[in-house]
């Protein structure tokens, strides 16, 4: 068992129905976006990442997030994360009955700007509104820091501001902290110093990792994010994502490959076979390629290694 392997109290969020479907052209169905959480879930995600509320007109694969949030139970939902900026946000996603929410703000200024439409200092401002809004209906809120290594519109970004916004007191109630290499341009030294210093010098909080694969070191910035103390870590399936606002975001870390790296205690073989498949079938209703390796090599001809497995005949779904 590698050195980078899950502890009991830390493991992988699966985000590809927020982060993985945004640059997609096509909008799943709610049936289907169900499906594949009950899959997931079943199959022993921890977490999922479900939705966004992103204007459907600026990001239409999360028009119907809402939608899927009135059909999971109140259990299914305890383990479902949604994307949000705002308290509004946050008031219309408990009112159809979410109560995990990842208040989402841009460490750089140009990224706030662009991609929430103001400046990190009006997002900070409103996030105690957005905090009260959610313990109100015995909700969690996560503080996610976007662009904490590199920003698309003015380059490097100084780590003393993430940590400077992770200590800010309007940040106090919240209970994990997400640090998100945006763009996928960190390499792994850049990991290990920074997720040791918000570990180190602001509050006792569990510690989220949100990597992209744009050049290559998806799953070795993610081994490194565990090494420093991460908590949880944030894949999508088949290496879905990229932020509509971020140019230069491809990819997200692939799901299957964090778990081929760092084989969790819950997964199996057979569980690790489900989840390509559904990988796969998701892949092909997007028309979309897959970019994990991990599921590549589960389709190999080596058919000694337990982890190889043949394809499923038959009729392709989503679950």
């Amino acid at each position: 068992m590698s050195n980078y392997s899950f502890s009991p109290n830390s493991h992988l969020r699966d985000v590809t129905l927020r982060d993985g479907l945004q640059l997609t052209g096509k909008v799943l169905d709610t049936e289907d976006k169900v499906r594949i959480i009950r899959t997931l879930l079943s199959l022993g995600v921890p977490e999922i990442e479900l939705g966004s509320m992103a204007r459907a007109d600026l990001v239409p694969p999360m028009a119907n997030t809402l939608e899927v949030v009135e059909v999971l139970t109140e259990k299914e939902l305890a383990k479902c994360w949604i994307w949000v900026a705002t308290p509004r946000h946050i008031a219309k996603a408990a009112a159809a009955g979410a109560r995990n929410f990842q208040y989402c703000l841009s460490v750089s200024d140009a990224h706030n700007e662009a991609n929430i439409g103001r400046a990190t200092e009006k997002s900070l401002a409103a996030l105690p509104e957005a905090i009260a809004i959610a313990q109100g209906v015995k909700g969690r809120v996560q503080l996610c820091l976007a662009t904490s290594f590199t920003c698309p519109f003015n380059g490097p970004v100084d780590p003393e501001r993430v940590v400077a916004i992770a200590n800010d007191p309007r940040a106090e109630g919240c209970v994990d902290i997400v640090i998100c290499d945006t763009l996928g341009q960190a390499v792994p030294a850049q990991v290990t110093e920074l997720i040791h210093r918000v570990k180190a010098e602001t509050p006792a909080r569990r510690i989220v990792f949100h990597g992209h694969d744009t050049w290559g070191l998806g799953v070795a910035n993610t081994l490194a994010a565990i090494a420093a103390g991460a908590d949880v870590v944030d894949g999508a399936l088949g290496g879905l994502g990229g932020c509509p606002f971020a140019p230069g975001a491809s990819g997200n870390t692939s799901s299957e490959d964090i778990l081929f790296a760092t084989q969790p205690g819950w997964l199996t073989p057979k569980k690790f076979a489900g989840i390509v498949e559904l990988s796969e079938n998701l892949l092909a209703e997007l028309c979309e390629e897959n970019r994990s390796k991990s599921a590549q090599g589960a389709r190999s001809n080596a058919t000694a290694f337990e982890w190889v497995t043949p394809p499923a005949t038959g009729k392709r779904t989503l679950a």
